[in-house]
């Protein structure tokens, strides 16, 4: 195995250190916790937002802190939920006293530990609410879920409601557009190359040169089946099929986010990019918004997901608005 790191036990603790070393007028780390948050917490009037999840899918969670998105982004250890204390204290820290609302991707640890950490906070007083973001067409279930993997889509959830939040909407009204939107991401990734977990210092899945792993999640898992390796405009191709046929209707505008996960270069993803600009157009899909870039990684797995949003008026201007976080 071949990582820049120090002692494996201390990824987690060096990393955010780093972090807010590179922002210091923006986030700072709670002590004694994982938990990176905005240093104007808290903010009169606005609904806390957070989010989070297990580490080593940068720049997400911590990435999207700041003005416009996350209040506080809770980092658990690679690939593993954090724990429901550590959640709270985020929750605590993002409380104005108009309550806080919590983006939860599908895996079975992440949504326990956040219903936990949503139960203990209202014993305290803070009002919580939450959705669970289910954008991963590929599969129904998963070693890590019951129904279907939050996955890169996630961030335009993150983008939407922390302009919502801004705004001073209140708790129910976020609940309510976080359902409409969910609804309306739809997902899928593949990869050439496993990641390395620097806790094993193994491959998640083996491929051959020949082979590509298509459906694969955020975690290091495997997909839905391995194939023979296929050109870009191939492989896009079959991603975006399968999710096109997971709408009921595909009139109306959308915006797409061609995600790395993690080793894809900027090269490879834009000539993805070129051809799927090319066929939805053919397909007469009105594409408003094109985001390409490593949004919502897996370490260093080679390999490249698509979300696809079907969005109206209010939700594009929502997404429009801008936002001074980390990953900016």
């Amino acid at each position: 195995m071949k990582k820049i790191i120090n002692n494996p036990n201390l990824i987690i603790d060096q990393m955010l250190q780093g972090l807010v070393k590179a922002n210091p007028n923006k986030v700072e780390l709670i002590e004694d916790s994982h938990v990176i948050c905005r240093k104007d917490l808290p903010i009169k009037g606005k609904v806390g937002l957070i989010s989070g999840g297990g580490s080593g899918h940068e720049p997400a969670h911590a990435g999207y802190v700041g003005d416009g998105m996350l209040d506080c982004a809770v980092c658990g250890d690679i690939f593993t939920s954090p724990t429901p204390d550590q959640i709270l204290k985020a929750i605590k820290k993002a409380d104005s006293g108009e309550g806080v609302f919590m983006v939860v991707k599908n895996y079975t640890g992440d949504v326990m530990n956040f219903e936990m950490a949503k139960d203990m906070a209202e014993m305290e007083g803070i009002d919580v609410d939450y959705i669970i973001v289910d954008d991963d067409v590929a599969v129904e279930d998963s070693s890590f879920t019951t129904g279907r993997r939050g996955i890169a889509g996630t961030i335009f959830v993150h983008k939407v409601l922390g302009a919502m939040a801004k705004n001073g909407k209140n708790l129910k009204d976020i609940k309510s557009m976080a359902n409409k939107i969910v609804n309306n991401i739809k997902s899928m990734g593949m990869a050439i190359k496993a990641c390395i977990n620097p806790m094993s210092g193994n491959e998640s899945f083996n491929l051959s040169d020949e082979e590509m792993e298509i459906g694969i999640g955020i975690h290091g898992e495997p997909g839905i089946r391995k194939e023979k390796i296929k050109s870009a405009d191939e492989i896009t191709k079959e991603l975006i099929d399968t999710i096109l046929k997971d709408y009921d209707n595909i009139d109306g505008d959308f915006v797409v986010m061609v995600n790395g996960m993690g080793q894809t270069t900027e090269m490879e993803l834009f000539i993805v990019n070129n051809y799927l600009s090319d066929y939805l157009k053919e397909k007469n899909i009105k594409v408003l918004r094109t985001y390409v870039g490593n949004y919502m990684t897996s370490m260093d797995m080679a390999g490249f997901s698509i979300s696809l949003f079907k969005v109206d008026d209010e939700i594009l201007s929502l997404l429009d608005e801008d936002v001074d976080v980390v990953r900016s």
